[in-house]
């Protein structure tokens, strides 16, 4: 097949035929009233595949131009300067806490039994690195219908063991960056933003409009597939922090001293030339290490599809804006019913869900069975409550391990009362007023049940 063709004329013939392929058999197709809608899904076409076939066609597996091209894409779009690519977002948070404990840091280097104050409201990976470390995480409440850390209570969280504030923007709606940005700066303490749910969202500080993730010292991306954008499993660490950047490059990069991205070696020249620790001198620095990393690193294949999802989102983000919109425009005049959720001040969200919490009269436990039923899917808040788990079980009850301050009264209803559905960009007008009649329809039902 491939007979007197060079190998650039082949791989342009097997990407034409991936493209055609992709386009007959992977068209989604139209909505009809009743399908299912999930929460979230991948929303791609050609570019993302073709994009793939040509990085297995290279056969470098690991990171290389791809990762290198996707860094730099995103690293642009958020006006950042270092952005590391790794594989989830799961290990975002985990790079992103590591990196604080890193002897680079010197007195503000986080310390086993060094507190970390953050929300019981979220997803588990955003505490899960401090408490593997020996960090102690410190609960606080947060707020309804923003879902994000009560600020106020900020103060009563502080202790001489406070080293960093470490919690994620909720669903896409910013946490109060400009409060706790404030705190963080009297106290001295690092913030890390879990941006994970919140890629595209921005914030208004001092006059700037920045995206979320970039107004701490560092922030964290997920491209899971539910996610804002997906290359399967990847997630992203990023800050303007030169100090921050080494550490979090090195704890990704199995923890070596060595900046050398794979494949190359001794760009700085001095590879066999230096003395590091109680190493003899010369000892090769690609094997020199100076922190106790992991090897976080994505594929190039992940890589490839991430960079053809970059172009198109800012489109993904626009139509996440439209649907949370047109789907809270379609439910007004159920505030009786449902708390609908508020964007938080100065914040432009790019929405990754939309919650309600159920008013008194209301059943969580009948209105989410009947949504279901009628083929869409929803979800809880993640945790709910975090500390009410089973991995806190031993915490619990030896009253060690984590602290609570004052009630977790929010975080409780959440845990009993909310649940939200999906606005993700491949949604048509169709589907989210559907949703909307269904959303409506439940507490009728549930109402009839009742009385």
């Amino acid at each position: 097949m491939f007979e007197n063709k060079t190998e650039a004329q082949a791989k342009e013939e097997i990407l034409d035929l991936v493209k055609e392929y992709c386009e007959t058999f992977h068209k989604k197709k139209e909505y009809t009233e009743g399908d299912r809608i999930p929460y979230a899904s991948r929303v791609y076409d050609s570019a993302e595949m073709c994009n793939l076939v040509d990085s297995a066609l290279e056969f470098w597996l690991t990171s290389g131009r791809y990762t290198e091209e996707f860094e730099k894409k995103l690293a642009k779009y958020l006006g950042v300067k270092f952005c590391s690519l790794v594989n989830s977002g799961s290990s975002a948070n985990l790079n992103a806490f590591m990196a604080l404990t890193s002897p680079l840091l010197g007195e503000r280097r986080i310390k086993r039994g060094d507190e970390i104050i953050t929300v019981a409201a979220g997803f588990p990976t955003t505490v899960t690195p401090a408490i593997q470390y020996g960090a102690v995480p410190v609960f606080v409440d947060v707020t309804i219908p923003q879902y994000n850390i009560d600020v106020t209570k900020l103060e009563d969280a502080v202790s001489d063991k406070t080293k960093a504030v470490m919690i994620a923007h909720t669903l896409g709606n910013p946490f109060d960056l400009s409060a706790v940005k404030a705190f963080c700066e009297k106290h001295n303490l690092w913030l890390v933003e879990d941006n994970c749910d919140a890629l595209g969202s921005a914030y208004t500080i001092d006059g700037q409009v920045k995206f979320t993730g970039t107004i701490g010292d560092i922030g964290t991306s997920s491209f899971y597939p539910p996610h804002h954008m997906t290359m399967g499993e990847g997630g992203a660490v990023y800050t303007n922090n030169p100090t921050l950047n080494r550490a979090i490059r090195s704890f990704r990069d199995w923890g070596r001293d060595c900046v050398c991205p794979s494949g190359r070696d001794n760009l700085c020249g001095h590879r066999f030339d230096r003395k590091y620790g109680e190493l003899p001198l010369g000892y090769d620095h690609k094997y020199v290490y100076s922190h106790f990393g992991y090897n976080l690193k994505a594929t190039d294949l992940q890589a490839a599809i991430g960079c053809a999802q970059l172009d198109k989102f800012p489109s993904f983000v626009e139509r996440r804006k439209h649907n949370f919109a047109r789907l809270k425009a379609a439910l007004s005049g159920l505030e009786d019913k449902y708390i609908l959720p508020v964007a938080c001040e100065h914040s432009d969200p790019s929405w990754f869900g939309f919650m309600l919490t159920c008013k008194e009269g209301v059943d969580r436990c009948k209105v989410v069975p009947y949504i279901e039923s009628k083929g869409i899917q929803t979800r809880m808040l993640f945790a709910g409550n975090l500390v009410k788990h089973p991995c806190f079980d031993e915490m619990r009850a030896s009253g060690e391990g984590f602290r609570v301050v004052g009630s977790l009264e929010n975080t409780d209803r959440i845990m009993r009362d909310t649940f939200w559905i999906g606005v993700y960009p491949g949604m048509t007008d169709e589907m989210i007023d559907y949703m909307a009649k269904t959303v409506r329809a439940a507490v009728q039902e549930d109402g009839r049940e009742n009385g």
